[in-house]
């Protein structure tokens, strides 16, 4: 990915570049190759502004109701995990340390299906990607497509060949159902 961040703010009532390098939480999967996730940006409810880092390493991908969380993934073709040497324990492992408030929400018989306490806004950047809602007819989401996720049950599917690019921003919710 090599996602360049730049993050403006003001010093002294002026309009400045704050900070502008690669994304302290972009991480590439050693044990599913051709994925790579970073979280770009967080906010609370009423946030601090003129800071320079919102998204340390470690911060969940989940956000509290009020909060929002920019973040960007890459997903290899499915057939990465169909190959007979991979290591799902270990894809999950690492997933649970570099998707933390996310991975623990995955299913553990359905890889990949999750349901959050957010509305998510999904935008394809690159490649295609379908989006699976477990009811067995996935929707085939190509680059410029947009998804409004509302606290559904999903998991995202590259059923192609080619790899696929998907900006996200989550804002967390207070609701139960």
């Amino acid at each position: 990915m090599g996602q360049r961040r730049l993050v403006t703010g003001r010093r002294d009532g002026k309009a400045v570049v704050l900070s502008d390098g690669p994304v302290p939480t972009e991480h590439r999967f050693a044990t599913i190759p051709g994925m790579t996730s970073a979280v770009l940006w967080t906010t609370a409810p009423n946030p601090e502004i003129d800071v320079e880092e919102a998204a340390p390493p470690g911060v969940s991908w989940h956000p509290g109701p009020g909060h929002t969380v920019l973040a960007v993934v890459d997903f290899p073709p499915d057939s990465v995990m169909a190959q007979p040497e991979f290591d799902f324990a270990s894809a999950g492992a690492e997933q649970m340390q570099h998707l933390p408030g996310l991975a623990e929400r995955f299913e553990r018989d359905n890889p990949g299906m999750h349901t959050t306490q957010s509305v998510d806004y999904a935008l394809v950047l690159q490649g295609k990607v379908w989006l699976d809602l477990g009811d067995g007819d996935p929707s085939l989401l190509a680059a410029g497509d947009v998804v409004i996720q509302q606290r559904t049950r999903h998991a995202w599917r590259n059923q192609g060949t080619d790899p696929a690019r998907v900006a996200f921003v989550l804002i967390g919710t207070d609701r139960d159902s």
